[in-house]
């Protein structure tokens, strides 16, 4: 009878454990089922974690969260296929060339709200007319960076960044689009050229600036220019704004003759699988507060109007991260150029870089 009464005792705790396994696992694919997950895929360290996990509490979706470097890089993977993503966040030209390429789905606005909270003069652009592909997620601009220690009297234009008195002072980008097109803007021309004449003039003026030149970098920048290791530097403002926070001798200033403007933008892949989360998503980021919040984390302009109430007054009326209407008058974005054209830039600058 004893071992009758076990017996049954094991078999119905056998029976129990099964079940609360299967219940585990029930739960465990609800939990990252399409339905229930939402695929995102965005630059590096431009969110700030917190607010993931305020979406998922609010909404009950598991969100994947996935990293690139370059808009090439994410192109290029979204183009092979095989991907689920939900949201992705190109630059916008890479937002023309995936809409030209049908990687990437029309937006119904109704479905967007808060989209009334972004500033008007930041939607509507030429790389997306009417805002059919993208919504803007951060905007920045290309500028000076410089030291008020090692540098007296501060360049305010382009021009300035050739006096001899910089002698091997300065820190470049490694970017052709962004050097070729400081020095096509102080010859009076658009930084979407497509001459090669024209192109070839940039490079020649740009080549007469390798003796003030330091190094030609990327993210290195930041601890030359934080350890004031040097003068100066061409950087973007959301990274400027990194440094600055990290050096209160370092400023930053956008020539008002003119410059790059820059967006990074939500859109929607065609092979989404779960449109509904990625509009609750792109709703829940334009909502005031949580935008602001993600720009005090990021660093970068917010283009929520509503979202600067709540933001550092400071910041705010820094013109040279929320620049006045003259100096935008003059900023340009960046046009999708033609393969054989991006080319002639990618060649000139490497020309550049290998002069001594």
């Amino acid at each position: 009878m004893k071992k009758l009464l076990s017996a049954v005792i094991f078999l119905l705790a056998v029976i129990g454990g099964l079940t609360l396994w299967n219940r585990q696992l029930t739960t465990s694919r609800q939990a990252s089922s399409p339905t229930k997950t939402l695929v995102i895929y965005n630059w590096g360290d431009y969110i700030d974690p917190a607010l993931i996990t305020k979406f998922e509490k609010q909404t009950g979706y598991h969100v994947d969260y996935e990293t690139f470097d370059s808009n090439e890089a994410m192109l290029t993977k979204i183009q092979q296929g095989g991907t689920r993503y939900d949201l992705a966040v190109p630059s916008e030209y890479t937002v023309t060339r995936m809409a030209k390429a049908h990687l990437i789905r029309p937006l119904d606005h109704q479905q967007l709200p808060n989209l009334q909270n972004i500033d008007p003069r930041l939607l509507n652009q030429s790389f997306d007319p009417h805002n059919k592909y993208s919504v803007p997620y951060f905007w920045g601009t290309l500028g000076i960076i410089y030291n008020d220690r090692l540098v007296k009297n501060p360049p305010q234009h382009w021009n300035q960044l050739w006096e001899p008195r910089f002698h091997k002072q300065e820190m470049l980008l490694d970017s052709a689009r962004d050097m070729m097109g400081i020095a096509l803007i102080t010859q009076g021309h658009s930084v979407n050229t497509t001459d090669t004449a024209t192109l070839v003039a940039a490079e020649q003026k740009l080549t007469h600036l390798m003796p003030n030149t330091r190094a030609v970098v990327g993210d290195e920048m930041k601890l030359y220019l934080e350890r004031n290791e040097a003068a100066l530097g061409v950087t973007y403002s959301g990274d400027a704004a990194e440094m600055m926070g990290v050096n209160s001798h370092l400023h930053y200033v956008v020539p008002s003759e003119g410059s790059n403007i820059w967006y990074d933008n939500f859109v929607i892949p065609k092979t989404a699988k779960n449109t509904k989360a990625a509009y609750a998503f792109i709703n829940f980021m334009l909502e005031p507060k949580n935008a602001a919040q993600n720009a005090d984390y990021v660093g970068y302009a917010t283009p929520n109007r509503q979202a600067k109430k709540y933001l550092d007054p400071e910041i705010i009326n820094n013109k040279a991260f929320y620049p006045d209407e003259r100096t935008m008058e003059h900023l340009e974005v960046y046009k999708d150029l033609p393969r054989k054209v991006n080319q002639t830039y990618n060649d000139l600058f490497l020309k550049f870089k290998m002069t001594k």
